[in-house]
């Protein structure tokens, strides 16, 4: 084999080397930003889900509160027409 048919011979096993190489590198590339969108989605997902058991918690308290608010204003105008008697 003459020496350039040699350098040849091995561009050609370099290039296919590198090539498998570079396609397996990019598909465990592809890989990663796959897993790491999947954990940013689920992240967001329990976000969304914490905002809205936070949003009726917040409901709730509203409500209690307003109920509180009206019992102690009926009780405390109830108490005072008592104390006038």
């Amino acid at each position: 084999m003459s020496t350039r048919a040699k350098i040849t011979l091995a561009g050609s096993f370099a290039f296919c080397g590198l090539t498998i190489w570079g396609v397996h590198y990019l598909q465990r590339y592809e890989k990663e930003l796959m897993r790491a969108g999947l954990v940013r989605e689920e992240e967001r997902q329990q976000r969304k889900q914490q905002q809205r058991a936070n949003k009726e918690e917040l409901d709730a308290q509203k409500a209690l509160h307003e109920h509180l608010i009206q019992s102690q204003s009926v009780k405390a105008t109830s108490g005072t027409a008592s104390d006038s008697e």
